[in-house]
């Protein structure tokens, strides 16, 4: 960044910079001597500081009229400008005054590190991107926890200046990760600007298949353009991303993201204007995913499928009447039934949803391995959407035939017929979302039993209507004793093989979510997933939930099941599998090539 002032008092005109060392120190006069600057940013970096060069020159006044003019020129034009403007301050940047270094100390927030090995411990993946040098970006990441040291942890690099520098580092890195992915080692690579605008251009495959296989990875000295077609590749290979930061430079990545969190703070607020959310500190991302994000999945994933399961039981009902009347086209509800189903009978409950907590906040921030099952898609795919599509059908058959055999003999109109239906529909409506629902405040009680008083007001007052079509028929039924008995049947054969279901998978094949629930509910001693198995084993003897034992750090077979139909499942296929771009490896690394190599 660059400026031109003038001295109001003797006339001269200077030409101010700052910026990164690899900009400026470039730009110095060929007679000054910049080791000693060179070595000062160098050692600041290594103390985790931000450095900035300062260099300036004088301009003499021809100088500047020549440039003025050309940069009004720049300026004005129709095609290319930001590049012609960009070209034109070059020609003034030049044999610069190096006048020294500053270093500052960005301080990391409170909770940034313990935040970081929560989500990681979740199995989502970091990747630094970064203005700053190399080594400043490495001392950060150790501080807070995106990497870790040796022997723990390895560090790979990812450098050169030409195309074939950054091809051989990028294939040694590759080669290694392709090696030691199955070991328990923690491996990350850093690579920066220069490197990966040369990868982004000619090794876009290879990279993608390195970014499958990396967890970690640190990118320093990108552009904002750069960090946004980092994430665009990401967003290719089938991960869910999310892009935090605090600065205007990060407002194209925020939006790239699928989900864009800004930070409002010291560095202004554009970030947090430009993204899904706001926050106020990095810390706070750990309650926004692992609280309130998987809350709004599970709430997510049974508003969606639940509305497909009331209707479809509606149209099932529908399906069967219209066999029994000869495929005449004759409607069994009239149209305001219909309409009252969906507006209020069955969506007021539903609604409840929103407090419903499967588990505590306190359990979810302590077992953060449970986000596995939110990203495999364990509540809402392709078998769950058909499990409530059978149960729809099933409870429709049993509404409709225990209907029509109950009234067989009876002398009923046709609008008596539908009232029995539509009761016995709402009835199973009221028993599922109780079922469903994991916790219980008056508010939900309310909804849930109020909603189903309420059906019956409702009728009760239109069946005083004379000219309604329902004249008197609710107060008829609710005098027989057959429509009681008719709607404890359907409730009990409806609901009763869905509640055999739940208890056996809930007593003999726990999932972690319901052993946690079993733990807080019995008051007990609160155990974490990790040291679930010893009272698994005691309750059940050789119990097959051996997935909660295995930390998510260290990644084992145990997890397929989970996230065999998953994402993760397709991307580790992908990495398995080479891309072609670079000569047979055989060709360049000899047959005893290190299996822990760093790159220069």
């Amino acid at each position: 960044m660059s400026i031109v002032i003038s001295d109001s008092q003797s006339g001269k005109i200077f030409l101010l910079s700052k910026g990164a060392d690899e900009a400026i120190l470039p730009l110095a006069y060929c007679g000054q001597q910049i080791k000693t600057f060179v070595d000062a940013v160098d050692k600041y970096a290594q103390l985790g500081l931000r450095t900035l060069c300062l260099g300036w020159r004088e301009l003499s006044l021809e100088e500047y009229l020549e440039w003025s003019r050309l940069f009004k020129e720049a300026n004005s034009a129709l095609v290319d400008r930001e590049w012609k403007v960009a070209e034109v301050c070059q020609k003034l940047e030049h044999t610069l005054d190096i006048l020294g270094i500053s270093a500052i100390e960005d301080r990391l927030q409170d909770g940034v590190p313990e935040t970081i090995e929560i989500l990681r411990q979740s199995g989502i993946n970091f990747w630094m991107l970064t203005g700053d040098k190399q080594s400043t970006a490495i001392q950060i990441a150790l501080l807070c926890n995106l990497i870790s040291s040796e022997p723990k942890g390895q560090l790979l690099y990812i450098n050169g200046k030409t195309e074939d520098e950054v091809a051989r580092s990028l294939e040694r890195v590759l080669l290694t990760m392709r090696i030691t992915s199955s070991e328990p080692k923690e491996l990350a690579f850093v690579v920066d600007g220069w490197a990966l605008e040369i990868i982004l251009t000619r090794y876009k495959e290879a990279f993608t298949e390195l970014a499958v296989l990396s967890k970690t990875a640190i990118c320093c000295r990108v552009t904002p353009s750069q960090k946004a077609q980092l994430v665009k590749l990401l967003k290719s290979c089938d991960y869910r991303t999310l892009a935090i930061g605090d600065g205007g430079n990060d407002v194209r990545m925020i939006q790239q993201a699928h989900i864009g969190v800004g930070i409002s703070g010291r560095e202004g607020l554009q970030a947090a204007r430009a993204a899904d959310y706001s926050i106020g500190k990095f810390r706070f991302l750990k309650r926004l995913i692992l609280v309130h994000g998987r809350y709004s999945y599970n709430r997510t994933a049974f508003l969606s499928q639940y509305s497909f399961y009331k209707s479809l039981l509606i149209c099932f009902i529908q399906i069967l009447f219209s066999f029994v009347s000869g495929i005449a086209g004759t409607s069994l509800f009239n149209s305001v039934s219909l309409m009252a189903y969906n507006v209020f009978y069955t969506s007021i409950p539903v609604l409840t949803t929103v407090l419903d907590k499967d588990l505590s906040e306190k359990t979810v921030t302590q077992n953060p391995e449970i986000l596995l099952y939110c990203q495999a898609g364990r509540l809402l795919n392709p078998s769950t959407f058909a499990g409530w599509f059978g149960r729809s059908l099933y409870h429709a058959i049993v509404v409709f035939l225990i209907t029509i055999h109950a009234y067989a003999n009876e002398k009923s109109e046709m609008e008596e017929l539908s009232m029995v239906a539509l009761s016995g529909s709402i009835w199973l409506q009221a028993f599922v979302v109780t079922l469903e629902m994991s916790s219980f405040t008056f508010l939900q009680f309310l909804a849930i039993w109020g909603n189903f008083a309420a059906f019956y007001v409702i009728n009760l007052c239109i069946s005083t209507i004379p000219t309604a079509g329902m004249y008197t028929i609710m107060f008829r039924l609710c005098r027989q004793p057959s429509y009681w008995i008719t709607m404890l049947l359907i409730s009990g054969v409806g609901m009763g093989p869905v509640l055999a279901l739940k208890y056996f998978r809930y007593t003999y094949s726990p999932s972690a979510i319901n052993i946690l629930q079993k733990a807080e509910r019995s008051r007990g001693p609160m155990y974490t997933l990790v040291n679930l198995e010893s009272q698994l084993r005691s309750e059940q003897g050789n119990s097959t939930n051996s997935i909660l034992t295995a930390p998510v750090k260290n990644k084992n077979s145990v997890y397929e099941p989970l996230l065999s139909d998953s994402p993760m499942a397709s991307r580790r296929s992908l990495a398995s599998s080479s891309f072609d771009i670079f000569q047979p490896a055989q060709s360049r690394v000899p047959a005893a090539y290190p299996r822990n190599i760093k790159t220069s």
